[in-house]
């Protein structure tokens, strides 16, 4: 492992499968708990992320989230912050549907994304540049409080996950979609 002396380590961890995930719906900010493979998945990635000796970890609030990052924390001795701006993109009418309903009951709004358009998810829920903006402010609020020689683990989503990844690197938001 890189010596981290001055510089600090972030680490965005995505949760664990679901079975919403399984089954390709749209999740959103449904408070869904991990499956059985989830379960391994945070406790196997858990080892992993423990060998860089986390001094804080920092969850969405929904469960799946949450559940991933206590497989760390009690491996580590830490106790979990949460906060809800780490949450995922609130998919309005689509969470709780599946890919191909979303195309068939939404096709002008699928018409949209495809076309690169960053419209609110399901009829009123958030759009990417929204997610980016609140889960950039959580990370920016960890990272002045970090610190030198530090890491930080922040256990979320796919779609916060790549938002705060993507503004960190410089990445455009639709590349990183």
């Amino acid at each position: 492992m890189a010596s981290r002396e001055g510089g600090r380590t972030l680490i965005i961890w995505r949760h664990g499968e679901t079975d919403h995930n399984a089954s390709g719906m749209w999740q959103g900010q449904l408070d869904t708990a991990l499956s059985d493979k989830g379960r391994e998945q945070a406790r196997n990635a858990a080892v992993a992320l423990a060998a860089y000796r986390p001094s804080v970890i920092v969850s969405s609030d929904l469960q799946r989230a949450a559940d991933t990052a206590r497989s760390l924390a009690s491996r580590v001795g830490l106790q979990v912050r949460h906060d809800e701006r780490l949450r995922e993109v609130h998919a309005g009418l689509w969470q709780g549907l599946t890919a191909g309903d979303v195309a068939e009951q939404f096709p002008a709004e699928q018409a949209a994304l495809l076309a690169g358009q960053d419209i609110p998810r399901g009829v009123h829920g958030e759009t990417v540049g929204q997610v980016a903006q609140r889960t950039r402010a959580a990370v920016d609020e960890l990272l002045a409080d970090l610190p030198p020689g530090e890491c930080a683990v922040v256990a979320t989503h796919g779609v916060a996950g790549r938002t705060v990844v993507a503004g960190l690197v410089g990445l455009d938001q639709h590349v990183a979609w």
